[in-house]
């Protein structure tokens, strides 16, 4: 006899939300995000897990997670990018959400990730900025300049248009996951999501929510982790930030140098010669090394795997 399976009994029991947080040392919140995370999804009335990515946590971190029935994905490589790699791997949603475990971010606000999804959107951003920040829950270094600056580098670059992309909390489909090919281990892993997103022309949706002051000691190193993020995006786009600028003023330089080198060159009067002549050389030497230098960076990036597209 042919085997007829309950097709209405697999779809109700397939996974449709997997909730990943990063995990490391953070026994005093890790409890407090996963409850919050279970409320909201057994208010949704959806089938989903808790994946808890640990990164190495010496505290009672994993202990708390497994007794709260979240399941636990060690990642031995250390970075934030490594261990949302690792936990998104194991994810078997449908949709995803992803946040930091020291209660910074409201999981119980799941729905309101999700159903942007569930409409048609890709990517769902959290945007404290169009939300509220409250008091004591960003240092005045990263709010007034450091996540406003880097966030509208990003956008000028690659045209996202969101308002916070270093937002913690997020979600996307597992589809888009597949597409955006993610591979930093580190804090830029922030930045490779919307960067990769936007250039493989995905629906990126954003929502306001309430950022809250942490519990325990932060991770983040405001230079370190700001350096990182700009470097990555430099990387990702050297044509623009240095083969077309570095071509221009190569040009400029030599064109001026050619127009000099039989002599003094006059235009309304005023005669231009050696001292211009030294200028535009340096133009010339410059221009030649910004090119240079975005060769390297873009060899750096055909080497290390990033997109191709639209350099």
């Amino acid at each position: 006899m042919r085997n007829y399976r309950n097709t209405n009994f697999q779809i109700k029991n397939e996974t449709e939300v997997s909730v990943v947080m990063p995990c490391l040392n953070e026994e005093e919140t890790i409890g407090i995000c996963i409850k919050k995370a279970k409320a909201a999804l057994k208010e949704m009335g959806v089938r989903g897990e808790i994946i808890v990515a640990d990164n190495g946590s010496t505290d009672a971190s994993v202990e708390i997670a497994q007794s709260l029935g979240a399941k636990v994905v060690h990642q031995p490589i250390r970075g934030y990018g490594a261990a949302y790699l690792a936990g998104i791997s194991a994810a078997k949603g449908k949709y995803i959400v992803i946040g930091d475990s020291d209660d910074t971010y409201d999981f119980s606000e799941i729905e309101k990730f999700v159903q942007p999804l569930k409409d048609g959107s890709d990517l769902v951003m959290g945007s404290r900025f169009s939300g509220e920040i409250l008091s004591g829950a960003m240092p005045w270094l990263h709010q007034y300049i450091g996540n406003p600056v880097l966030t509208g580098i990003l956008n000028i670059l690659f045209k996202a248009s969101v308002s916070d992309a270093h937002c913690g909390m997020r979600a996307f489909t597992k589809e888009a996951y597949e597409k955006m090919n993610l591979q930093t281990t580190g804090m830029e892993f922030a930045s490779e999501i919307v960067i990769k997103a936007a250039k493989a022309g995905l629906k990126i949706t954003e929502v306001p929510i309430t950022y809250y002051p942490r519990k325990g000691e932060s991770k983040l190193n405001s230079f370190r982790d700001g350096w990182r993020h700009l470097r990555f995006m430099l990387l990702y786009s050297p044509t623009y930030l240095f083969l077309i600028p570095g071509f221009i003023l190569f040009l400029i330089g030599f064109i001026g140098t050619l127009l000099i080198l039989p002599g003094p060159f006059k235009i309304g009067g005023h005669a231009y010669d050696v001292h211009v002549m030294t200028v535009t050389s340096l133009f010339t030497i410059l221009g030649f090394q910004v090119v240079l230098l975005g060769l390297y960076a873009r060899t750096y990036a055909l080497l290390s795997g990033l997109e191709k597209r639209d350099w």
